[in-house]
C-alpha cells in the first residue's frame, strides 16, 4: 500500500503563495521587488505562480529584502526541498496532458474530493477493463497510441491505489448521472464489472458514492467537475475538456462550485438507495 506523502506540486504552490503574501505583507509591488533585487518583475511573477521554481539563494535574497527571520527562512528552504522532489505521476507525464499531471500533484494532497460526473465513471472508480474501453474510446480524436492507451491506464491504477488506498485515504464525495450507469463502453461483462466494482467502493468507509436518477430535478447546468479540499491550502476546481482543462482557484468561484456540488447531492439517492440502483443496473447488464 502507498505510503502518504506531501505532494512537491502542493509545496510549489505553497512556497510561491507564502513569498507573495510577504512581499505584500511589506508593501511591495512585484515590479518593486524585482528592482531592489535587480531582477525582471516576470521572475518574481512566475515564482510567485509556480511556475519557476527558485533557487535557495532566490530565497535567501527575498526574505533578506522582506526583512524576515530565520525560522521564516528554514521554513522557506523546507518547502523548496520538498518541492524539488519527484511525484509518482511524473513517471506518465509524457502520456499525460500537462494540466492533468498538475491535478495528480493536486490530488496527492487533498483530504476531501468532490466529484460531480454526467458522462462516465469517475477515473477513480474505474475498473481497468473500462479505464480500457474509455480511453481506446477518444484514441482517434486526441490521437493517443496503442501503448499511450497501455500507460494511461497502467497510470490510472497507480492513481486509485495511492489516493483511494493510501494509509490516510482522502474523503470522497461521489455523484453520478443515472445515464453513466447505462452507457456502454466495451461488452457487457465490462459493464458487468465495473457496476460490480461500484458497489465495492461504496462499501469503503471513506467513499460516498450517489445517483442523480433520470427523472430528478436537475438544478445545476454544469458539466464534469472536481473540488478538491486540503489541510493547509486554499480549495482549487478541476475542469476537464476535451482538449484541456482549467482550474478554478478563485475563492468565490470555488464556493460557487461547492454549493452547485451540495445541490445535486441533495437531488440525488442516498448511499443505499444509489446501490440499489447500482444493483439493478449491474443485473440489466448480465443479459
Amino acid at each position: 500500500m502507498p505510503s502518504q506523502q506531501g505532494s512537491p506540486t502542493v509545496r510549489r504552490l505553497r512556497l510561491g503563495q507564502e513569498l507573495r503574501l510577504l512581499r505584500e505583507r511589506n508593501k511591495l509591488t512585484g515590479a518593486k521587488a524585482a528592482k531592489e533585487l535587480g531582477w525582471s518583475p516576470s521572475k518574481v511573477s512566475r515564482i510567485e505562480a509556480a511556475r519557476t521554481m527558485p533557487s535557495a539563494d532566490d530565497i535567501k535574497a527575498l526574505v533578506k529584502l522582506y526583512g524576515v527571520d530565520g525560522g521564516k527562512l528554514d521554513e522557506l528552504i523546507g518547502l523548496l526541498r520538498d518541492a524539488e522532489q519527484r511525484g509518482w505521476w511524473e513517471d506518465y507525464q509524457e502520456v499525460l496532458p500537462q494540466e492533468y499531471t498538475r491535478f495528480l500533484g493536486l490530488e496527492a494532497e487533498a483530504i476531501y474530493q468532490r466529484s460531480w460526473e454526467p458522462q462516465i465513471v469517475p477515473g477513480l472508480l474505474q475498473t481497468e477493463d473500462y479505464a480500457r474501453e474509455v480511453i481506446v474510446a477518444t484514441r482517434g480524436i486526441a490521437r493517443i497510441t496503442h501503448s499511450g492507451v497501455r500507460s494511461r491506464v497502467e497510470a490510472r491504477l497507480d492513481r486509485q491505489r495511492r489516493v483511494l488506498h493510501r494509509t490516510e485515504p482522502c474523503r470522497l464525495t461521489v455523484v453520478l448521472d443515472e445515464s453513466v450507469l447505462m452507457r456502454r463502453f466495451g461488452d457487457y461483462s465490462v459493464m458487468r464489472e465495473q457496476m460490480e466494482h461500484l458497489l465495492e467502493l461504496s462499501m469503503l468507509p471513506h467513499v460516498k458514492l450517489h445517483v442523480l436518477t433520470l427523472d430528478s430535478v436537475h438544478p445545476v447546468n454544469t458539466g464534469t467537475f472536481i473540488h478538491l479540499q486540503f489541510a493547509a491550502f486554499d480549495d482549487v476546481v478541476y475542469l476537464e475538456q476535451l482538449y484541456t482543462a482549467d482550474f478554478v482557484e478563485d475563492l468565490q468561484r470555488v464556493a460557487g462550485y461547492e454549493s452547485a456540488f451540495e445541490h445535486i447531492r441533495s437531488e440525488a439517492l442516498d448511499e443505499d438507495e444509489s446501490r440499489v440502483l447500482i444493483q439493478h443496473k449491474a443485473m440489466v447488464w448480465r443479459r
